[in-house]
């Protein structure tokens, strides 16, 4: 049987996906040339890290079981995106060094996500 996926879930999901692909295809046509190589791949990383967690947050949203450990995954994923891509995006385009203070977070939020993500799934098995 099919679950019940909160409309703000499900947009979400997709504005991560959706984002992935452009700023994927910014960095890989517009910004080439514009950018030194260094600068390419901190983007590239964040791209990459951006499409995986995007995925992470579809599967979350579609498969994993209503409750806390849901939303915590869900959260975790977005803020993940936002902190950890989201530096990587800004020191690419020139941000400070500084900006590279913010990208930990960002990964203590992906580790967090999925941790919550396998006790969801753990906790649905009982």
């Amino acid at each position: 049987m099919r679950q019940h996926v909160p409309a703000t879930d499900a947009v979400l999901a997709g504005a991560a996906g959706a984002t992935a692909v452009v700023l994927g295809a910014f960095g890989a046509h517009a910004l080439r040339g514009t950018i030194g190589d260094a600068a390419l791949a901190i983007w590239h990383t964040g791209v990459e890290y951006h499409f995986w967690h995007a995925l992470a947050l579809f599967v979350a949203v579609a498969v994993l079981p209503a409750g806390r450990a849901r939303g915590v995954a869900v959260w975790s994923f977005v803020a993940g995106i936002v902190l950890f891509s989201g530096s990587l995006y800004a020191l690419a385009l020139g941000a400070p060094r500084l900006t590279g203070a913010i990208t930990p977070f960002g990964g203590v939020a992906f580790i967090v996500g999925w941790l919550a993500a396998a006790w969801s799934l753990r906790s649905s098995r009982r």
